[in-house]
């Protein structure tokens, strides 16, 4: 069982390495741009490092060739370990907003960074840094609790203070990238905490898992740097998606009132959202807008007694509830367009035959934008339905 859980956390490592470059890399451009994340992106791009010098085709190759070769590999790995763990302290530090304790982080840093190298400078000659199961640590027992103090004040400072701030958190994707970034950083606290049992009374029942805990650290950090980009995939589709399915009743009402529109439109709907016309962001934005504004012309061109047909004709067929207003408005704005394209004169007293739903109400007094989006969407589903089809204003129609 014990060999098991070795040999599993040992093929994790790899998959872990790779999906911590390339979270890194991904995340690079925001994250060296902002000064609230550049701790945390460094934290995890210098855990990637050291976690790289750790794969176990990475030391068998170290261990095969001459101590001294084995010895830079190892010593350059547990700097890197520490430069971590001080980049962890400085982005609690940078968290808290805590200029003494940023200067404090990398001061400890630099001093943990200095002893380690003194201490491996002091040792007899040696190769692989090592704690082995028997006999004294290589190259020292000083030297072994220095680097473990650094992982553990770093780690159990960092859990505390990420998961603190999650409760608090009014964003969900902070709140979660706050969490794993903890859960990691907790399992890398237990790994080192382990090595510390063993370094001081030899307690060896913990070293099975240890190479599936640091793995699953790495895996858990890559995520948390992660969570932001995929809370901007997840906007950037559900904008794509709503675009799409506002595509078809913005072109018909916009094919009336064309000057609502800012900006030149694309010839078809795959060609405006590969290739929109105005930034991506603003996309949606600028669809729900124009549709809106072609709505409040075209209420111009509403006959009295058109609205409560619509209304009418909606009850009496199987749209459900929660639809009906945005069926009965697809069926006057069906009717209001013939009536524009057709040259009819604007209704008189018209300003008050269209009375716009509460969703797009709420949405000109300063409410949510995703709101009134919602209710568009379904007003472009029922303006392409049958029942929107067969609605026909018959006397009212003047």
């Amino acid at each position: 069982m014990a060999a098991d859980l070795t040999a599993f956390g040992d093929w994790l490592a790899v998959p872990s390495v790779l999906c911590l470059w390339a979270a890194v890399l991904l995340r690079a451009p925001g994250a060296l741009r902002s000064p609230h994340q550049r701790g945390l992106w460094f934290a995890v791009a210098t855990a990637a490092a050291a976690m790289t010098l750790n794969l176990p085709a990475v030391v068998a190759y170290a261990t095969g060739r001459d101590p001294g070769y084995a010895h830079a590999i190892g010593l350059v790995r547990n700097l890197i370990g520490v430069l971590s763990a001080g980049a962890v302290l400085y982005f609690v530090a940078a968290a808290t907003r805590g200029r003494r304790l940023q200067l404090a982080a990398w001061a400890g840093t630099l001093l943990w960074l200095g002893t380690l190298v003194a201490l491996d400078a002091a040792a007899p000659g040696h190769g692989t840094h090592t704690i082995p199961p028997v006999g004294s640590p290589v190259p020292s027992l000083a030297y072994w609790l220095v680097l473990i103090s650094a992982h553990v004040i770093a780690n159990t400072v960092c859990v505390y203070v990420c998961w603190r701030y999650s409760l608090r958190a009014e964003s969900r994707g902070l709140a979660a990238g706050l969490r794993l970034f903890a859960l990691g950083t907790a399992l890398a606290g237990l790994f080192w905490f382990a090595y510390l049992l063993k370094a001081l009374f030899g307690s060896t029942w913990a070293m099975p898992a240890l190479p599936l805990m640091m793995n699953l650290h790495g895996l858990l950090r890559a995520a948390a740097i992660l969570v932001p980009t995929l809370f901007t995939l997840r906007r950037a589709t559900a904008d794509i998606t709503t675009a799409w399915r506002l595509w078809p009743l913005w072109r018909d009402l916009v094919q009336a009132v064309p000057h609502v529109v800012l900006s030149e439109p694309r010839a078809g709907r795959v060609l405006e959202l590969l290739w929109p016309p105005v930034p991506r962001n603003l996309l949606v934005y600028r669809k729900v807008i124009e549709t809106r504004d072609a709505i409040l012309i075209l209420g111009e061109y509403v006959s009295p007694g058109v609205p409560e047909l619509a209304r009418s004709h909606v009850a009496g067929s199987r749209i459900p509830d929660r639809r009906r207003a945005a069926a009965a408005l697809a069926c006057v704005l069906k009717e209001a367009r013939r009536a524009k394209l057709g040259g009819l004169p604007v209704q008189s007293g018209a300003a008050t035959a269209l009375e716009l739903p509460s969703a797009m109400q709420t949405s000109e007094e300063g409410g949510g934008l995703e709101d009134e989006a919602r209710f568009l969407v379904d007003v472009a589903q029922a303006y392409a339905s049958p029942e929107t089809t067969a609605f026909t204003p018959g006397p009212y129609r003047k």
